[in-house]
């Protein structure tokens, strides 16, 4: 059973990454000739998924654009932020009003998805099923080409926790649904919030992904990716 919904988080202002995100949103940033964005929504069309919402606060316009262009063949929907920026939570709870019940993925665009991340992500989704909770799929420290990330969390036996000296970074890739959100009160909350309220009650679950991390959060960070080559 595939999951059929997806959330790309895209309102991001993108200010490490000045002065190429003044004109450009960082989603529309390329790697080897496809956008991060593209990256993400082809990530989530191959594995299945029929419905996309797509958050925009900064440059929204060239984001809109971009969409109407490519012409995907799945539905794409935006969730605007341009008056108010809701930060991750808030951007995830507002953006899936239409999906009800069902789960669904939400996905950073600041990693440089492939697809060679396809078998992961439906590892991900069994594991989600299995447990019927949030389940985020991470990597270790050591396979990122960024070696400043401290680390976000641990993993062991599926299970996510946070420690003093964390090993595991957040892909920015995630299963959930609404029911794990609906109960905070605030506009603007951060992801963050509701993972430790999980942590907190042994009810947040991961996945190590084995692929080299390509994550751009700066533009000397931007500059590097390009001048590695990936091969997808």
């Amino acid at each position: 059973m595939n999951i059929k919904y997806g959330m790309i988080l895209a309102a991001g202002l993108g200010k490490r990454m000045h002065p190429i995100t003044l004109k450009t949103p960082k989603p529309l940033l390329k790697i080897n000739n496809f956008t991060l964005l593209e990256r993400a929504i082809n990530l989530m069309i191959i594995h299945g998924v029929r419905e996309i919402i797509i958050n925009v606060h900064h440059l929204p316009d060239q984001i809109k654009s971009f969409i109407n262009n490519k012409k995907f063949k799945v539905k794409i929907r935006v969730s605007n932020e341009e008056d108010l920026l809701l930060d991750t939570g808030g951007g995830v709870l507002k953006g899936t009003e239409n999906f009800g019940e069902n789960p669904f993925f939400v996905i950073n665009p600041d990693t440089i998805w492939s697809k060679n991340y396809l078998e992961e992500v439906r590892s991900l989704e069994k594991i989600y099923f299995k447990n019927k909770k949030p389940t985020l799929l991470l990597v270790n420290k050591k396979l990122s080409i960024d070696p400043s990330f401290n680390g976000d969390f641990n993993l062991n036996n599926e299970k996510i926790s946070k420690d003093s000296q964390n090993q595991f970074i957040f892909t920015g890739l995630q299963i959930t649904n609404r029911s794990f959100l609906i109960s905070e009160k605030l506009k603007v909350f951060s992801m963050n919030k509701i993972w430790n309220r999980l942590i907190k009650d042994k009810n947040l679950y991961g996945l190590e992904s084995n692929q080299k991390f390509y994550h751009l959060n700066t533009f000397d960070m931007y500059n590097k990716i390009l001048s590695l080559n990936i091969i997808d």
